[in-house]
Protein backbone atom coordinates (compact mmCIF):
# COMPACT_ATOMS: atom_id res chain seq x y z
CA UNK A 1 0.00 0.00 0.00
CA UNK A 2 1.50 2.88 -1.12
CA UNK A 3 1.62 6.20 1.32
CA UNK A 4 -1.06 8.38 -1.15
CA UNK A 5 -3.68 5.44 -0.13
CA UNK A 6 -2.82 5.52 3.18
CA UNK A 7 -3.32 9.18 3.71
CA UNK A 8 -6.48 9.55 1.72
CA UNK A 9 -7.79 6.73 3.89
CA UNK A 10 -7.01 8.04 7.22
CA UNK A 11 -9.52 9.76 9.12
CA UNK A 12 -9.64 11.67 12.70
CA UNK A 13 -10.20 9.35 15.84
CA UNK A 14 -13.22 9.20 18.17
CA UNK A 15 -11.02 11.31 20.59
CA UNK A 16 -10.06 13.80 17.61
CA UNK A 17 -13.61 14.45 16.96
CA UNK A 18 -14.56 14.59 20.37
CA UNK A 19 -11.47 17.62 21.17
CA UNK A 20 -12.92 19.52 17.91
CA UNK A 21 -16.80 19.29 18.67
CA UNK A 22 -15.56 20.39 22.71
CA UNK A 23 -13.75 23.23 20.96
CA UNK A 24 -16.88 24.27 19.01
CA UNK A 25 -19.26 24.15 22.25
CA UNK A 26 -16.51 26.54 24.19
CA UNK A 27 -15.99 28.78 21.36
CA UNK A 28 -20.26 28.98 20.69
CA UNK A 29 -20.57 29.40 25.11
CA UNK A 30 -18.04 32.58 24.73
CA UNK A 31 -19.32 34.39 21.80
CA UNK A 32 -22.82 33.80 23.76
CA UNK A 33 -21.93 35.40 27.05
CA UNK A 34 -19.52 38.05 25.39
CA UNK A 35 -22.78 38.96 23.83
CA UNK A 36 -25.23 38.71 26.25
CA UNK A 37 -23.32 40.62 28.31
CA UNK A 38 -22.24 43.54 26.08
CA UNK A 39 -26.13 44.38 25.55
CA UNK A 40 -26.59 43.87 29.46
CA UNK A 41 -23.95 46.19 29.82
CA UNK A 42 -25.31 48.24 26.98
CA UNK A 43 -28.87 48.59 28.49
CA UNK A 44 -27.69 49.64 31.58
CA UNK A 45 -26.10 52.18 30.55
CA UNK A 46 -29.22 53.63 28.17
CA UNK A 47 -31.66 53.33 31.61
CA UNK A 48 -28.74 54.98 33.45
CA UNK A 49 -28.42 57.96 30.73
CA UNK A 50 -32.44 58.10 30.16
CA UNK A 51 -33.31 58.82 33.43
CA UNK A 52 -30.93 61.21 34.28
CA UNK A 53 -32.34 65.21 35.41
CA UNK A 54 -31.26 66.79 32.05
CA UNK A 55 -31.69 63.98 29.62
CA UNK A 56 -34.71 65.51 28.03
CA UNK A 57 -32.81 68.93 27.17
CA UNK A 58 -29.81 66.70 26.02
CA UNK A 59 -31.84 64.79 23.94
CA UNK A 60 -33.29 67.55 22.08
CA UNK A 61 -30.02 69.63 21.76
CA UNK A 62 -27.82 66.77 20.58
CA UNK A 63 -29.95 63.83 19.02
CA UNK A 64 -33.16 66.07 17.18
CA UNK A 65 -33.52 63.63 14.20
CA UNK A 66 -34.84 66.60 11.75
CA UNK A 67 -32.39 68.69 12.19
CA UNK A 68 -29.71 65.86 11.64
CA UNK A 69 -31.82 65.10 8.39
CA UNK A 70 -31.09 69.00 7.26
CA UNK A 71 -27.31 68.56 8.18
CA UNK A 72 -26.67 65.36 6.23
CA UNK A 73 -26.45 66.90 2.98
CA UNK A 74 -23.90 69.85 4.04
CA UNK A 75 -21.94 67.97 6.32
CA UNK A 76 -21.64 65.28 3.47
CA UNK A 77 -20.20 68.14 1.06
CA UNK A 78 -17.87 69.37 3.95
CA UNK A 79 -16.62 65.94 4.06
CA UNK A 80 -15.58 65.14 0.41
CA UNK A 81 -13.05 68.55 1.58
CA UNK A 82 -11.70 66.35 4.33
CA UNK A 83 -11.17 63.51 1.60
CA UNK A 84 -9.69 65.38 -0.83
CA UNK A 85 -7.46 67.02 1.62
CA UNK A 86 -6.56 63.95 3.09
CA UNK A 87 -5.61 62.21 0.17
CA UNK A 88 -3.49 64.58 -1.07
CA UNK A 89 -1.63 64.98 2.44
CA UNK A 90 -0.97 60.76 2.68
CA UNK A 91 0.81 61.53 -0.72
CA UNK A 92 2.78 64.59 0.41
CA UNK A 93 3.33 63.27 3.43
CA UNK A 94 4.69 59.44 2.70
CA UNK A 95 7.27 61.25 0.33
CA UNK A 96 8.34 64.05 2.73
CA UNK A 97 8.70 61.58 5.52
CA UNK A 98 10.73 58.87 3.55
CA UNK A 99 13.27 61.95 2.51
CA UNK A 100 13.58 62.94 5.83
CA UNK A 101 14.34 59.58 7.65
CA UNK A 102 16.69 58.72 4.59
CA UNK A 103 18.68 62.52 5.63
CA UNK A 104 18.77 61.06 9.20
CA UNK A 105 19.96 57.65 8.32
CA UNK A 106 23.17 58.66 6.01
CA UNK A 107 26.40 58.27 7.26
CA UNK A 108 29.81 60.39 7.47
CA UNK A 109 30.90 63.44 8.56
CA UNK A 110 30.03 65.19 5.37
CA UNK A 111 26.49 64.65 5.86
CA UNK A 112 26.00 66.07 9.12
CA UNK A 113 24.40 69.29 8.23
CA UNK A 114 21.82 67.27 6.41
CA UNK A 115 21.36 64.99 8.95
CA UNK A 116 21.19 68.24 11.43
CA UNK A 117 18.44 69.91 9.33
CA UNK A 118 16.44 66.74 9.12
CA UNK A 119 16.51 66.53 13.26
CA UNK A 120 15.70 69.82 13.86
CA UNK A 121 13.01 69.46 11.27
CA UNK A 122 11.78 66.58 13.22
CA UNK A 123 12.10 68.22 16.83
CA UNK A 124 10.40 71.40 16.16
CA UNK A 125 6.72 69.89 13.88
CA UNK A 126 6.74 66.65 16.67
CA UNK A 127 7.24 69.98 19.94
CA UNK A 128 4.68 72.17 18.42
CA UNK A 129 0.76 71.59 18.37
CA UNK A 130 -1.11 71.01 15.06
CA UNK A 131 -3.35 73.86 15.61
CA UNK A 132 -0.70 76.04 16.54
CA UNK A 133 1.02 74.91 12.78
CA UNK A 134 -2.27 75.83 11.54
CA UNK A 135 -2.38 79.13 12.64
CA UNK A 136 0.98 79.89 11.85
CA UNK A 137 0.99 78.34 7.95
CA UNK A 138 -2.51 79.53 7.32
CA UNK A 139 -2.72 83.41 8.56
CA UNK A 140 1.41 83.94 8.73
CA UNK A 141 2.71 82.83 5.15
CA UNK A 142 0.05 84.41 3.38
CA UNK A 143 0.52 87.64 5.02
CA UNK A 144 4.15 88.03 3.70
CA UNK A 145 2.31 88.74 0.58
CA UNK A 146 5.00 86.93 -1.25
CA UNK A 147 2.56 83.97 -2.62
CA UNK A 148 -0.59 84.16 -4.41
CA UNK A 149 -3.61 84.03 -2.88
CA UNK A 150 -4.65 80.53 -2.35
CA UNK A 151 -7.96 79.01 -0.23
CA UNK A 152 -7.59 77.47 2.97
CA UNK A 153 -7.73 73.90 2.48
CA UNK A 154 -4.40 74.56 0.54
CA UNK A 155 -3.00 75.70 3.35
CA UNK A 156 -4.30 73.57 5.95
CA UNK A 157 -2.87 70.38 3.87
CA UNK A 158 0.33 72.21 3.76
CA UNK A 159 0.14 72.28 7.64
CA UNK A 160 -0.88 68.61 8.20
CA UNK A 161 2.05 67.77 5.62
CA UNK A 162 4.40 69.59 7.79
CA UNK A 163 3.56 68.32 11.02
CA UNK A 164 2.71 64.60 9.76
CA UNK A 165 5.99 64.00 7.56
CA UNK A 166 8.01 65.07 11.14
CA UNK A 167 6.03 61.33 12.95
CA UNK A 168 6.08 59.59 9.95
CA UNK A 169 10.03 60.17 9.19
CA UNK A 170 10.69 59.11 13.03
CA UNK A 171 8.50 56.14 12.31
CA UNK A 172 10.55 55.32 9.06
CA UNK A 173 13.90 56.08 10.81
CA UNK A 174 12.55 53.44 13.45
CA UNK A 175 11.92 50.96 11.05
CA UNK A 176 15.35 51.44 9.43
CA UNK A 177 17.10 51.39 12.13
CA UNK A 178 15.56 47.96 13.06
CA UNK A 179 17.49 46.34 10.01
CA UNK A 180 20.12 44.13 10.73
CA UNK A 181 23.27 45.78 9.52
CA UNK A 182 24.55 42.45 8.00
CA UNK A 183 21.82 43.36 5.73
CA UNK A 184 23.84 46.42 4.65
CA UNK A 185 26.93 45.08 4.71
CA UNK A 186 25.82 42.16 2.45
CA UNK A 187 24.14 44.86 0.49
CA UNK A 188 27.18 47.07 0.20
CA UNK A 189 29.47 43.72 -0.51
CA UNK A 190 27.63 42.93 -3.40
CA UNK A 191 28.55 46.26 -4.94
CA UNK A 192 25.38 48.41 -4.40
CA UNK A 193 25.63 51.78 -3.70
CA UNK A 194 24.16 53.74 -0.47
CA UNK A 195 21.70 54.84 -1.79
CA UNK A 196 20.43 51.61 -3.62
CA UNK A 197 20.98 49.87 -0.06
CA UNK A 198 18.81 52.39 1.47
CA UNK A 199 16.14 51.62 -1.65
CA UNK A 200 15.95 48.07 -1.88
CA UNK A 201 17.06 46.39 0.83
CA UNK A 202 16.71 48.55 4.07
CA UNK A 203 13.21 50.84 3.07
CA UNK A 204 11.50 47.85 2.47
CA UNK A 205 12.48 45.92 5.49
CA UNK A 206 11.59 48.88 7.40
CA UNK A 207 8.89 49.92 6.37
CA UNK A 208 7.22 46.20 6.91
CA UNK A 209 8.33 46.45 10.27
CA UNK A 210 6.58 49.63 11.10
CA UNK A 211 3.38 49.27 9.14
CA UNK A 212 0.97 48.94 12.05
CA UNK A 213 2.61 52.59 13.20
CA UNK A 214 2.31 53.91 10.09
CA UNK A 215 -1.27 53.11 9.62
CA UNK A 216 -2.29 54.56 13.17
CA UNK A 217 -0.34 57.75 11.70
CA UNK A 218 -2.96 57.63 9.33
CA UNK A 219 -6.37 57.37 10.93
CA UNK A 220 -4.91 60.28 13.40
CA UNK A 221 -4.53 61.88 10.08
CA UNK A 222 -8.36 61.42 9.06
CA UNK A 223 -8.96 62.87 12.40
CA UNK A 224 -7.15 65.92 12.27
CA UNK A 225 -7.68 66.66 8.92
CA UNK A 226 -11.34 68.31 10.39
CA UNK A 227 -8.80 71.02 12.22
CA UNK A 228 -8.83 72.90 8.29
CA UNK A 229 -12.07 74.56 9.65
CA UNK A 230 -10.28 76.91 11.96
CA UNK A 231 -8.84 78.43 8.89
CA UNK A 232 -12.31 78.72 7.59
CA UNK A 233 -12.22 76.26 4.96
CA UNK A 234 -16.04 74.47 4.63
CA UNK A 235 -15.25 71.36 5.88
CA UNK A 236 -17.45 68.99 7.62
CA UNK A 237 -16.43 70.62 10.89
CA UNK A 238 -17.36 74.09 9.26
CA UNK A 239 -20.58 73.03 8.15
CA UNK A 240 -21.67 71.64 11.24
CA UNK A 241 -21.07 74.99 12.87
CA UNK A 242 -23.07 76.80 10.08
CA UNK A 243 -25.57 74.71 10.73
CA UNK A 244 -25.50 75.03 14.26
CA UNK A 245 -25.69 78.87 14.06
CA UNK A 246 -28.35 77.84 11.48
CA UNK A 247 -30.69 76.05 13.91
CA UNK A 248 -29.34 76.52 17.41
CA UNK A 249 -28.94 72.64 17.98
CA UNK A 250 -25.90 70.59 18.75
CA UNK A 251 -27.12 67.94 16.27
CA UNK A 252 -24.97 68.35 13.81
CA UNK A 253 -22.14 68.20 15.37
CA UNK A 254 -22.79 64.58 16.38
CA UNK A 255 -23.43 64.06 12.44
CA UNK A 256 -20.16 65.04 11.70
CA UNK A 257 -18.65 63.36 14.47
CA UNK A 258 -20.36 59.98 13.37
CA UNK A 259 -19.21 60.42 9.74
CA UNK A 260 -15.54 60.90 10.93
CA UNK A 261 -16.13 57.43 12.73
CA UNK A 262 -17.56 55.78 9.50
CA UNK A 263 -14.59 57.53 7.49
CA UNK A 264 -11.69 56.41 9.71
CA UNK A 265 -13.42 52.60 11.02
CA UNK A 266 -12.64 50.84 7.89
CA UNK A 267 -8.61 52.07 8.39
CA UNK A 268 -8.88 51.08 12.19
CA UNK A 269 -10.18 47.16 11.60
CA UNK A 270 -7.31 46.80 8.75
CA UNK A 271 -5.13 48.24 11.08
CA UNK A 272 -5.91 45.56 13.75
CA UNK A 273 -6.00 42.81 11.10
CA UNK A 274 -2.58 43.75 9.88
CA UNK A 275 -1.29 43.85 13.21
CA UNK A 276 -2.90 40.88 13.76
CA UNK A 277 -1.10 38.56 10.76
CA UNK A 278 2.28 40.60 11.47
CA UNK A 279 2.21 39.33 14.94
CA UNK A 280 1.18 35.83 13.65
CA UNK A 281 4.04 35.64 10.84
CA UNK A 282 6.29 36.45 13.91
CA UNK A 283 5.38 33.99 15.84
CA UNK A 284 4.97 31.30 13.11
CA UNK A 285 8.88 32.36 12.23
CA UNK A 286 9.68 31.54 15.77
CA UNK A 287 8.49 28.47 16.59
CA UNK A 288 10.56 25.18 15.86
Amino acid sequence: MTSTSVDAEWQPSELELSRRALRRRATTRSVLIAFGSSIALLAVLIVVVVNTPGWAIVSQTFFDPQVALQSIGPIFQGLLVNLLVLVIAVVCVAILGTLLATMRSLRGPVFFPLRALAAAYTDFFRGIPLLIVLYLVGFGIPALGIFPRMPPMFWGTIALVLTYSAYVAEVLRAGMEAVHPSQRIAARSLGLTHGQTLRIVVIPQGVRKVVPALMNDFVSMQKDVGLISVLGAVDAVRAAQLMVAETYNFTPYVVAGLMFIVLSWPMIRLTDVVTARLNKREQAGGVV
